[in-house]
């Protein structure tokens, strides 16, 4: 069966699956980054707009611009934070913007579904000033970070591929270095940033998985008898507490650097 890329569409479906990912891990990189007030922020491929909406709500920037591929965007201009931000239909290897137009500039689990990262991580470096901050946050899909990589394991044990990403090699720390080095950025740091996610039930992160935009339709799709085994394994994986609940931790790999004077 060939692999078929991942698909967002479904801005609130995300936003249950990956979002409330995203915003655990944007919080502590926020906290690292520690950005200042009054930044022209962009945020590219802003998806759904869950980082994009942590950003304005936490550090009070200027303007906020986005710019992603998908339909998610109008589920992101909705968000009370969003209304009046720039949100743009776009590709992260061709931003429709002009160079120095921003102070800082962000792909948020966003590096290593760019075909040609390298491309990527220019362009924020074109449109962002001299001694502004291109930055980003990736799962650690090598090392197993994605937060749903028990549940790939678990299907591709099973037979069945599951949709991949085309460039997740970007998202380990030594190959990111060097993405934003070969860009002519400087004083590049990187991080691991890991969080916990605890669900109210299995049968909640189980939900969560069928409205998921990568495995859902898999799952649907799967014999009654395979995916009762599917199950099985996945309570054995994640066992329960006292009250029900699932947690575990997922790991994101973190980098910034500087545009250095043009």
């Amino acid at each position: 069966m060939t692999q078929q890329p991942v698909r967002f569409d479904n801005g609130a479906g995300y936003e249950r699956y990956m979002g409330q990912w995203s915003q655990l891990v944007g919080v502590v990189f926020l906290d690292w980054l520690k950005p200042s007030n009054g930044l022209r922020l962009l945020d590219v491929g802003c998806g759904n707009g869950a980082f994009t909406e942590l950003f304005a709500a936490r550090c009070a920037p200027a303007s906020v611009s986005g710019v992603d591929p998908s339909p998610m965007l109008e589920f992101a201009r909705a968000r009370p934070a969003l209304r009046g931000a720039d949100l743009r239909q776009g590709d992260a290897m061709s931003l429709p913007f002009a160079d120095n137009s921003f102070d800082l500039a962000v792909m948020p689990l966003v590096l290593f579904f760019v075909p040609e990262p390298a491309r990527g991580v220019a362009e924020m470096a074109r449109v962002v000033r001299p001694g502004g901050t291109v930055c980003a946050y990736s799962w650690d899909m090598d090392g197993g970070g994605f937060p749903y990589a028990v549940m790939r394991a678990e299907l591709e044990q099973m037979g069945v591929r599951t949709p991949g990403a085309p460039s997740e090699e970007a998202s380990r720390q030594d190959v990111s270095r060097r993405l934003w080095e070969s860009a002519g950025l400087t004083d590049v740091e990187t991080r691991a940033i890991t969080v916990q996610r605890t669900y109210a039930s299995f049968d909640e992160y189980w939900g969560i998985q069928l409205s998921g935009p990568s495995v859902g339709g898999i799952l649907k799709d799967l014999p009654p008898s395979e995916s009762a085994a599917l199950q099985q394994r996945l309570r054995q994986r994640f066992p329960a507490d006292a009250q029900g609940r699932i947690t575990y931790s997922s790991t994101a790999n973190a980098i910034r650097g500087l545009v250095p004077a043009r």
